[in-house]
């Protein structure tokens, strides 16, 4: 069933329909007069990368399990079709039943990246949804929103009803029972949000204050009355084995990202990387039994048709069962021509022998992610890694019929300095003697060594969250040091370097670490023409400073200062487990460069909840 105000006319003007038409494979259809919930899952950016994402795949399925709520998906509309949807006034649809989701009960938008925020406007903007939450009426859509930036949402709070702080397997059924309930009480819109905020881990902006001091800092973050928390605790599922997993992913009809069946094989990591949000917030670690990987990979190939399969982790390499997930899934499926691919990996002698099974050498690359070219500033982060490890994987690597190597490194880190950054070039030049020492009649052809840095951004919840950016001119000149430096290697003709956009680096720190102030720029910049910032050929810097200078707000406050240890942080009203006080004391270690061991070799208190067969443990302190 097609949306009638979507004619073929228009159809055969955009540049790809089939981002719009829905009925994909494993799509679900229900008869809406049947179901009491009608839920709209929204991923702020175009439908190839949405349909992507392995967190609305789960939460699509788990919702449509229930039989009284039917889930359908909405992605950003790309230009083409946001400029036609724009002039003939046709509201924002769903893919499935192609209505308008303006007359669902709740709209849901996944925040993945803080490059995205405008595309959040856009969507609530073509649905004909107030962009304000205290403008919605009774027969407005409550606006909800998850995903790793909710763990500071506080940039986008004016824009959402509420947000749901954690893994999104654990506490959605409390929070549709309750709407339920709360509707057939004839409840308002604001009692039904009083009570949703009683709910672990759901944060509702609109009943909460904040005060700032004269510096500009926050004075205090309270709940207005006394029956809501003051805190916020982040939910986890602790058993992944029995966790909802979908059975039956929806299958596009068009090329997408990641064209292929997703296993996810644990969530969390152990590693402690001093920069990684992602490694501190979905602490503790917690596996999938390789009995339960094996009857989802069986169940999603055959439903999907797929001819890829991809294990999902933070770090791979530590999952307990990784040889038996690869040897189970080479000997059910290899001969059926499916791919097996292995992403966050450690290049040790056990996964070069995998990958060297699954890959054509010949044709693939190895990704390697030192992070830092010296051995101080991988200290200082406490990457874990030294050169010897880096050399001895690269050498076997190369012994093993590899001649491509990726190496991905983080420019502008804290404590770091020059020579550090000439220590990239001389890492990768290291890696292509190591390759040019082989016998030249043992060697894969030419040496591809491919050198990629991105800027670092502070994010809440790492110990670097203290730590100040850097002027743009400055973050251009590191990549400039590592360049020159490059150039000046024996071995340079065999070393291509590629480095990131500072500007949009200085922005996503801003919204990064922002309070709900930022929110006036984000605003500003959409309704000036800001969409897409993610996509290099619509980003406009100019926009968003101006967007800072006409609210008023400076951007350095949230850049360029380093913040004292006893600051209130925006997001310091969120419970993650992981302790402020343990990431003080990790920013005290990187100070003095002291590495932290993993969680396996010993437990360092970081405050995270207990799980099964590991050491980790409840800190006390």
């Amino acid at each position: 069933m097609r949306n009638l105000a979507l004619s073929d006319e228009i159809l055969l003007s955009v540049e790809k329909p089939a981002r719009y038409i829905g009925g994909e494979i494993n799509a679900v259809m229900k008869e809406k007069e049947k179901v009491d919930i009608r839920f709209a899952m929204c991923f702020p950016d175009v439908y190839e990368i949405g349909m992507s994402h392995l967190g609305i795949q789960i939460l699509y399925d788990m919702f449509n399990k229930r039989e009284d709520v039917w889930c359908e998906r909405v992605y950003s509309p790309w230009v083409d079709l946001d400029k036609v949807l724009r002039e003939k006034k046709i509201p924002l649809f769903a893919l499935e039943s192609q209505d308008p989701i303006r007359a669902f009960d709740f709209v849901g938008i996944t925040l993945q990246y803080e490059m995205c925020y405008t595309n959040v406007l856009q969507i609530l903007d073509l649905a004909q949804i107030p962009l304000h939450a205290s403008e919605r009426g009774e027969e407005v859509p409550l606006v909800i929103g998850g995903g790793p930036c909710a763990y500071n949402p506080e940039p986008l709070a004016p824009f959402f009803d509420l947000f749901y702080i954690g893994e999104g397997e654990t506490v959605y059924d409390a929070l549709f029972d309750l709407y339920k309930r709360c509707r057939a009480e004839g409840c308002s819109r604001k009692e039904f949000l009083h009570q949703a905020a009683k709910l672990p881990g759901i944060y509702v902006p609109s009943l909460y204050d904040v005060t700032y001091k004269e510096d500009g800092t926050i004075a205090s973050f309270l709940p207005q009355e006394a029956d809501i928390p003051a805190e916020i605790e982040k939910q986890v599922v602790m058993d992944m084995t029995n966790a909802p997993y979908p059975e039956k992913p929806v299958v596009p009809y068009m090329k997408v990202t990641q064209d292929r069946v997703v296993l996810e094989i644990q969530r969390g990591c152990i590693r402690g990387c001093r920069f990684c949000q992602a490694g501190m917030i979905y602490r503790p670690l917690r596996e999938r039994s390789l009995e339960c990987l094996k009857e989802h990979a069986a169940q999603m190939l055959q439903a999907t048709g797929q001819e890829e399969i991809s294990l999902s982790s933070l770090s791979s390499s530590d999952y307990s069962e990784l040889k038996g997930i690869v040897n189970y899934l080479m000997e059910e499926f290899g001969t059926q021509n499916i791919n097996i691919s292995l992403p966050s990996l450690r290049i040790d002698a056990f996964s070069l022998d995998v990958m060297g099974k699954i890959q054509d050498v010949r044709k693939s690359s190895l990704t390697f992610a030192p992070e830092a070219g010296s051995q101080r500033m991988r200290d200082v982060i406490n990457k874990g890694l030294t050169e010897d490890v880096i050399l001895q994987g690269a050498e076997e690597a190369f012994h093993g019929g590899w001649n491509k190597v990726k190496l991905y490194f983080m420019l502008g880190l804290p404590l770091e300095t020059d020579e550090d950054r000439r220590e990239i070039a001389h890492l990768a030049d290291k890696i292509a003697r190591t390759y040019y020492d082989i016998p030249k009649e043992s060697r894969n052809g030419k040496c591809q060594i491919t050198v990629s840095t991105s800027f670092f951004v502070p994010k809440p919840f790492t110990p670097f969250q203290w730590a100040s950016m850097h002027p743009m001119g400055d973050y251009l000149g590191f990549a400039k040091t590592v360049n020159h430096e490059i150039k000046d290697m024996l071995n340079h003709k065999s070393i291509r370097y590629n480095w990131h956009q500072a500007d949009v680096t200085l922005l996503e720190g801003a919204f990064a670490r922002g309070d709900r102030r930022i929110a006036e720029v984000i605003e500003d910049a959409y309704r000036n023409g800001a969409l897409y910032d993610a996509w290099t050929e619509f980003w406009d810097y100019d926009r968003w400073l101006a967007a800072f200078a006409h609210t008023g707000i400076d951007m350095d406050f949230y850049t360029l200062r380093e913040r004292s240890l006893d600051e209130i942080f925006p997001w310091d009203f969120i419970r993650i487990g992981v302790t402020k006080d343990f990431l003080k004391r990790e920013w005290k270690k990187a100070q003095e460069a002291v590495v932290t061991p993993n969680c396996r070799q010993q437990c360092s208190g970081c405050g995270s909840r207990c799980y099964g067969g590991g050491v980790c443990v409840e800190s006390k302190g």
